[in-house]
């Protein structure tokens, strides 16, 4: 059992590397499939990737609550450290959370179990930080929309390999829908609700 003493340690400066993390984050939502890099976490459960850590340090707090999938719950150990660092509720119910953490893509519930917000409160949807294989190898995946400059290349190794095709359930809920940041180690990419996205070959 872990003990407070025995949890990973958070941001090594929290106030800086907080700051450093959520512009990080402001400019993969402005910037739509560019890459971002973010302050390293100093300590992290087993099951949470450093980028993902980094993300709730920054966005999580007591009002923001959490649903964690099979991956991030096998142990007490992912939900001992968010609510040691970060207050954030850790919830059963995916309807009503705030984020969701996504460490075993494979096995991603459908989006419909998910918060997609109101027309008047868009908001009040979940945002899924979905770890992944790599940012920088797989299937190449084209991204329009606005902060996106004509058209933007990504590359992505993950599954399901239908996550994308998912996501354009977005294009008939908005303003309403789901918004998404991958993670792989210490990078991060985000596909906000505004994005258009379509497979590319090659």
């Amino acid at each position: 059992m872990t003990t407070v003493a025995e949890l990973p340690a958070g941001f090594a400066d929290k106030v800086l590397s907080a700051q450093s993390t959520f512009r990080s984050v402001m400019d993969a939502m402005a910037r739509p499939g560019s890459v971002q890099r973010i302050a390293a976490v100093s300590g992290t459960p087993g099951t949470m990737m450093r980028g993902t850590a980094a993300v709730a340090l920054t966005l999580f707090d007591h009002d923001t609550p959490v649903w964690l999938d099979k991956r991030m719950s096998a142990t007490p150990d992912v939900a001992k450290w968010l609510k040691f660092h970060t207050s954030a509720p850790v919830i059963a119910d995916s309807s009503i959370s705030s984020f969701a953490l996504i460490g075993d893509p494979q096995y991603l519930p459908a989006l419909e179990y998910f918060a997609f917000g109101s027309n008047e409160y868009p908001d009040r949807s979940t945002t899924l930080i979905l770890q992944v294989e790599s940012l920088a190898q797989g299937p190449s995946l084209e991204l329009r929309g606005p902060g996106i400059d004509g058209a933007v290349i990504l590359r992505v190794s993950t599954q399901p390999q239908d996550l994308f095709e998912r996501l354009a359930i977005n294009v008939s809920l908005f303003p309403r829908g789901i918004d998404v940041v991958l993670v792989d180690d210490d990078a991060i990419v985000a596909i906000p609700r505004t994005a258009r996205l379509a497979a590319r070959e090659g």
